[in-house]
């Protein structure tokens, strides 16, 4: 789940971008007389944001009515100032979620679990160090590894503690932010420029609630603390310059203001980042080093055996292997694979080339079939003394020849020197004879019309193949790892973060009942930190469906702080049910 949203971009680019962008800005403000469009000016002087990868989530503003002119080029960057305070929230909250789960992970392991990940996935020094310390208590009270398993508690305990305190005081201010923007949502669409001071007047005081947040985790620090180093300074932002509350701001009481909102941010990240890092999780060279230890030195012996009985050693062993192993390969495709297969293929074909004319034609059983029907018209016009038509049917002379013959057999031996009987049994035969030759016709035509299933069976093993290149380049193309993939573990992936959102809101909603602002406000946060992550997941797939308006507008309704719990309820199941991309994997619209 901490891979659903996109990918992080360098903390260090964009405080550079930010820092000569505001040095420009400064620079600006010094030398430029103020009027009443200085803002303006100044704002389209300013360099133009990319769009923001990792913020999908909008500000909660009114939609602006059909009829309604373009929005200015300076309300727009009086909206970018307030889009950056979410990006760069989003951007450490993502940071905190990731090393929070992994240590929460951890935390719900067994004793043996977390012992195992003390020892063997915290690096080399780790390893030696716990090790250490198991062999003197073991030598001072005898085997026992219940203190260690209380340290490796205390070790995971401290890390949560430390990203639950940054988790929740970051939430909180997220939310705090998006609800002041969505109170004042209407007068910044009206006027931007009259609204923005006081949205900045609030954004501090915003930014000072932060600061005394956070500032409790140097008081909660234990010490005998397990975290490498110390901790950085507290974090203490900048305020703004004192300015009357009932006069109009000037344009460079807004720039400055602007200017010490951004260091502010720069200083937020600065400090979190330091603070991620000391609690972050081990990386994966460091939790998995004994298997890469192991395989490096397997390899390092296998470099040197090869070595030993290569040319630069002044052995030809290793070329005369390659040739035996090149022969055995070779005779054992052409005595196992190519020799059966073409053997196979002959058999068949061989013998539907010798069937093309096949066992029995058509005009030989009809040529049978006429003797025999003129053998019955000249038996039966005798027997009766009357001439038949020529065409009269042959089952009704067939019975005239059966009643003869059961008479004849009265007296067998005397009918069989004067009488018929030899006659009848020589058109029984003759009618034994064509039924043979029906039967066979019928056989080769049954033969000849399977020929394309004995093809199509001697094709399997490349068809076989072929669909196995095809599942492969699918599951590369569809990159089914992420949340924003086209697979199925994709699609598993997007509808947790929708299950995620949904008990976000449940979780808030029961804080709300219970009187507990404080966990309300940071599970609001949360709530817009786990839609943010929706929105990326799923806006390239609703763009290609022609989804994306709908599915955007319903993510904007669960993020409104006033609408109700029920119908942002509502809506979640009619997301999990009417878009595509949020379907089960084995549904189809």
């Amino acid at each position: 789940m901490e891979d659903g949203a996109g990918k992080e971009e360098p903390q260090g680019v964009k405080s550079l971008v930010s820092f000569y962008s505001n040095y420009v800005w400064n620079r600006l403000a010094a030398f430029v007389p103020t009027d009443s469009n200085f803002l303006a000016r100044v704002a389209s002087i300013r360099p133009q944001k990319t769009r923001r990868r990792n913020v999908c989530l909008p500000l909660p503003l009114p939609s602006p009515p059909l009829a309604s002119s373009p929005i200015k080029p300076h309300s727009s960057r009086v909206y970018d100032v307030l889009e950056d305070i979410l990006e760069h929230s989003y951007n450490n909250l993502h940071s905190i979620q990731k090393n929070l789960l992994f240590w929460q992970s951890r935390a719900e392991g067994s004793d043996g679990q977390k012992l195992y990940f003390m020892l063997f996935e915290r690096g080399p020094q780790a390893f030696v160090e716990g090790t250490a310390q198991l062999v003197r208590e073991t030598l001072k009270d005898g085997y026992s590894t219940q203190q260690l398993a209380l340290s490796a508690s205390a070790f995971i305990s401290e890390r949560l503690a430390v990203l639950r305190t940054l988790r929740c005081a970051l939430a909180a201010f997220l939310a705090e932010v998006y609800r002041e923007v969505d109170k004042h949502g209407e007068e910044l669409m009206k006027d931007p420029e009259k609204a923005f001071p006081s949205m900045l007047i609030t954004i501090d005081s915003l930014f000072s609630h932060l600061e005394a947040s956070i500032g409790h985790l140097h008081a909660m620090r234990e010490t005998d603390s397990s975290v490498d180093g110390s901790y950085s300074l507290p974090l203490l932002f900048e305020k703004l310059p004192e300015v009357d509350q009932g006069s109009e701001w000037t344009d460079c009481e807004i720039i400055d203001a602007i200017n010490v909102l951004y260091k502010n941010l720069e200083k937020l990240d600065s400090y979190l980042s330091l603070m991620v890092v000391k609690h972050q999780k081990p990386r994966k060279l460091t939790q998995h080093w004994i298997r890469y230890t192991c395989g490096a030195v397997g390899l390092s012996v296998c470099s040197i055996w090869v070595l030993r009985h290569s040319r630069l050693m002044g052995s030809s062993d290793i070329d005369n292997w390659i040739h035996e192993a090149r022969d055995s390969v070779a005779n054992f495709y052409v005595d196992h694979v190519e020799q059966p297969i073409l053997s196979i293929r002959d058999d068949l074909f061989d013998t539907f080339r010798k069937r093309h004319k096949g066992v029995m034609e058509v005009e030989e059983v009809q040529l049978t079939a006429n003797s025999l029907h003129r053998m019955l018209l000249a038996f039966s016009e005798q027997t009766k003394g009357e001439p038949f038509h020529e065409n009269a049917s042959d089952q009704k002379m067939l019975e005239i020849v059966m009643n003869r013959y059961e008479q004849e057999l009265e007296h067998p031996v005397q009918n069989l020197v004067k009488g018929e009987l030899a006659r009848g049994l020589l058109i029984q035969v003759q009618k034994l004879k064509l039924d043979i030759e029906t039967a066979m016709l019928e056989l080769d035509q049954i033969l000849k019309a399977n020929e394309i299933n004995f093809a199509i069976l001697a094709a399997l093993p490349a068809f076989g193949l072929s669909l196995l290149l095809l599942v492969l380049l699918r599951a590369w193309i569809k990159q089914d790892t992420r949340a924003e993939g086209r697979g199925r573990i994709a699609r598993r992936y997007r509808r947790l973060l929708l299950i995620e959102v949904e008990r976000s809101i449940m979780q808030y909603q029961d804080y709300l009942d219970h009187g507990m602002a404080p966990e309300s406000q940071c599970m609001f946060g949360m709530v817009l930190y786990s839609l943010n992550r929706l929105c990326l997941a799923v806006e390239g797939h609703a763009m290609e469906t022609g989804e994306w308006q709908l599915l955007r507008q319903d993510i904007v309704d669960l993020g409104k702080p006033s609408l109700t719990t029920d119908y942002k309820l509502k809506v979640t199941s009619r997301m999990e049910r009417a878009y595509e991309c949020l379907l089960p994997s084995t549904t189809r619209l």
